[in-house]
């Protein structure tokens, strides 16, 4: 008997990520793993009047082309991506891993140039097109969570229906007050971090581009960030997860990173020059997602945490940085993982993972839930 918890996300992802309507074209990635979800996005897509289209991911068949990329080769690849995603109205993307560190042994250069290469497809897809992008449950994912196959499936398909309606009312507060704010401070152990996010937008993602989601992001003006962030959580990066990272700023460049493996932290920095400067800074407010499990889709999302983001900006949050580096690292600031307060112009918005102004409170644990 299929799940009706998955009848039900696949409703959540036409209805509420992409909004499909009749005679829109919808590209359905996923893992094969993932069939259970796709094979309802397929029937639920001819039920409303739309056109399914799939393309099966392969990590393993990933990792071999990889290892041997050449410019002209991805040239190709890039330009029939592109025309793929010019030909489609929306995109879901379900990834289904069964082995996270499959990328690990492919050399830096080789993600650095598929990077380059395919920034335009990237920026066609995420600007131009509906999309969103979730995690299938698999055993693998299950072991990175420390849980039971079965209870971290119970666990995901719970997260991913969450109320995103109720969410994305209660942001409204939060994100007219960040862009409204000039400065920004984050202190917690190890950290005294502090910033300009002015005239940045301020966006909140409440299941329409991440399935699960809850975080509202902006970007640092680019040469205004100082100080030093510790990150308290695991911080992955194509297929090595590095631990005990602490990056110091200043006038907005890296000038100093540590973490268990430097010389491999040293490396994605050095990859090009906008690696060393913060593409976006978010706040995380999911009450079902408490602790780290090594999946930045998941971890970003952590109630009571925020991300800083060496590397490339988004679009609609645009602080001018470039970069083929985009890597989310998390901070919780809860009180059982250190504590920690976020400042807007000098006052106290956040304490310990609590929203403390009225105006704000709609977003803590007990009234998202």
């Amino acid at each position: 008997m299929n799940d009706p918890r998955i009848s039900h996300l696949a409703d959540l992802l036409l209805d509420h990520s992409i909004g499909l309507k009749k005679g829109e074209r919808i590209l359905i990635k996923g893992h094969a793993a993932s069939k259970p979800l796709m094979t309802e996005l397929i029937d639920k897509t001819y039920e409303r009047g739309g056109y399914p289209y799939i393309e099966l991911l392969d990590d393993e068949l990933g990792r071999h082309l990889s290892m041997g990329y050449e410019k002209e080769q991805l040239e190709t690849q890039a330009a029939w991506a592109l025309q793929r995603y010019k030909d489609v109205d929306a995109v879901i993307a379900v990834i289904a891993e069964e082995n996270d560190a499959e990328m690990a042994e492919v050399p830096g250069e080789k993600f650095q140039l598929r990077g380059e290469v395919f920034k335009p497809v990237q920026e066609f897809y995420i600007n131009n097109r509906r999309w969103v992008l979730l995690n299938y449950p698999t055993p693998a994912l299950a072991q990175k969570a420390g849980m039971s196959t079965k209870a971290f499936t119970d666990f995901l398909l719970n997260v991913c229906t969450a109320d995103y309606k109720k969410m994305e009312k209660a942001f409204a507060p939060l994100r007219e007050l960040m862009e409204k704010t000039d400065r920004v401070r984050i202190t917690s152990p190890g950290t005294d971090l502090s910033f300009s996010i002015k005239d940045i937008p301020a966006v909140p993602c409440a299941g329409e581009a991440n399935i699960p989601d809850g975080e509202i992001y902006t970007a640092p003006v680019k040469d205004s960030v100082n100080g030093t962030i510790t990150f308290n959580t695991p911080c992955p990066y194509r297929g090595v997860t590095y631990h005990n990272v602490s990056l110091t700023f200043e006038k907005g460049q890296i000038v100093k990173a540590y973490a268990d493996q430097k010389e491999k932290l040293e490396e994605i920095l050095n990859t090009d020059e906008g690696a060393r400067y913060a593409g976006e800074f978010a706040i995380g407010v999911n009450p079902y997602i408490l602790h780290p499990m090594g999946d930045i889709l998941f971890d970003e999302k952590i109630g009571g945490s925020l991300h800083f983001t060496p590397g490339e900006a988004y679009e609609d949050a645009d602080n001018g940085n470039r970069s083929s580096v985009h890597w989310d690292m998390v901070l919780i600031q809860r009180e059982e993982y250190g504590g920690g307060e976020i400042y807007f112009d000098g006052v106290l918005v956040r304490k310990d993972g609590i929203f403390v102004p009225e105006e704000l409170q709609g977003l803590n644990p007990e009234k998202l839930k």
